[in-house]
């Protein structure tokens, strides 16, 4: 235990850091790991590999996954600003890259390999786009004289344009509702509100005529027909799960879930462990983005507000679409839940996200004189 005496990097680290954050990211980093070897195994014996082949590798993703959180937790927000503005023109050309280069799934181009490493770049744009913007937001609010909200709009069409030219209209709509709470949290005028509300629906309409594999995932989500195997499965283990499960390795459904150990490990989790265990992993995520956004209430900064609130809700946004795809409450969409799904770039990206909350959150000199516990403001006598 560090002494509040001592005034090491470390030292001061630790009495400055929201424990409670800490303490929810381990416990999701934790569940993780223990949720891949109950739903993992199925999945890569039937695909002829190790039965611990995935548990392995959730294991080596979240030891750097910890470690790059807990580095970028040491920031302070210039440098948060600094980094996220590298990682976003880095990830925008890569994310340009991986129209011409990357690799094809399902007909989507979302992954581009660097060094042997496949990447999803998207996923590391989400933190950056969430920083510049909640800058330039108060950067405007600031000084109106500066355009940040024409220049945040801006950059929001650039990024959804790429995003949806791989497409990834999951991303796209997660983005852009980020973008609009943040534009909330800055003062946005209702004539904004309703113009973006409409903007939103006219954009569902689109994708709904434009792109047939998003038709086709509505339709099927409507009525019922068509190839509903995975989400049905999924809401199977749920019911069978029971509020207390079949016990750990007792599931059957995640044995034909394709995906049962990246998008649908919240049905193996209810199946295995019941739905105490699914309230469970609810309730850390509604902790840490009801956490995040009184903390957001409560700042002075209007930076480090719209930052933290924009990390938080991006990152319920992200578990709240995975946890209703697999209650059969939205139509399909492969979307992880963080922390928990398998996933290298989900998880360093995550991590990344979570690592500025981290560090946004601590307890500055300047929070602490806010709040009426900053030194004497005795004169200080010249040297």
């Amino acid at each position: 235990m560090q002494s509040r005496l001592d005034k090491s990097p470390v030292a001061t680290w630790w009495w400055t850091i929201d424990r409670w954050f800490l303490a929810a990211f381990l416990s999701l980093m934790g569940l993780g790991i223990v949720l891949s070897f109950a739903a993992s195994p199925a999945v890569a014996e039937r695909i002829g590999l190790d039965s611990f082949h995935f548990a392995t590798r959730q294991i080596i993703f979240t030891v750097p996954a910890l470690g790059v959180m807990l580095a970028v937790s040491f920031l302070d927000s210039r440098e948060i600003r600094r980094m996220a503005l590298i990682m976003l023109c880095l990830m925008l050309v890569l994310m340009v890259a991986v129209l011409y280069i990357g690799v094809e799934v399902k007909g989507a181009r979302r992954w581009v390999s660097l060094a042997g490493l496949s990447i999803q770049p998207s996923e590391f744009l989400k933190p950056a786009f969430v920083i510049m913007c909640a800058w330039l937001f108060a950067e405007h609010k600031r000084q109106p004289d500066i355009p940040g909200n024409l220049f945040a709009m801006l950059l929001l069409v650039l990024v959804v344009s790429l995003l949806v030219a791989q497409p990834d209209l999951g991303q796209t709509m997660l983005t852009t509702g980020t973008w609009g709470i943040m534009f909330f949290m800055a003062g946005l005028p209702w004539l904004w509100i309703i113009a973006l509300g409409a903007a939103g629906i006219g954009g569902v309409f689109a994708a709904y005529t434009v792109f047939p594999h998003v038709a086709l995932r509505i339709d099927k989500f409507l009525t019922g027909e068509g190839d509903t195997f995975q989400v049905d499965m999924g809401r199977e283990a749920l019911i069978n799960g029971g509020w207390f499960g079949v016990g750990p390795g007792e599931g059957t459904v995640k044995r034909v879930i394709p995906d049962s150990h990246a998008d649908f490990v919240f049905s193996v989790a209810g199946e295995e462990f019941g739905l105490i265990m699914c309230f469970f992993i609810m309730s850390i995520f509604a902790f840490i983005v009801l956490r995040g956004l009184n903390t957001a209430l409560k700042e002075h900064d209007d930076f480090t507000r719209y930052a933290v609130g924009g990390l938080v809700t991006v990152f319920g946004l992200q578990a709240v679409i995975n946890m209703c795809v697999n209650l059969q409450l939205v139509p399909a969409k492969g979307m992880t839940l963080p922390f928990i799904s398998y996933g290298g770039s989900s998880q360093i990206a995550i991590a990344i996200s979570m690592g500025m909350v981290l560090a946004l959150t601590r307890k500055r000199p300047e929070k602490r004189k806010q709040m009426g516990f900053g030194l004497s403001q005795r004169a200080v006598p010249a040297e």
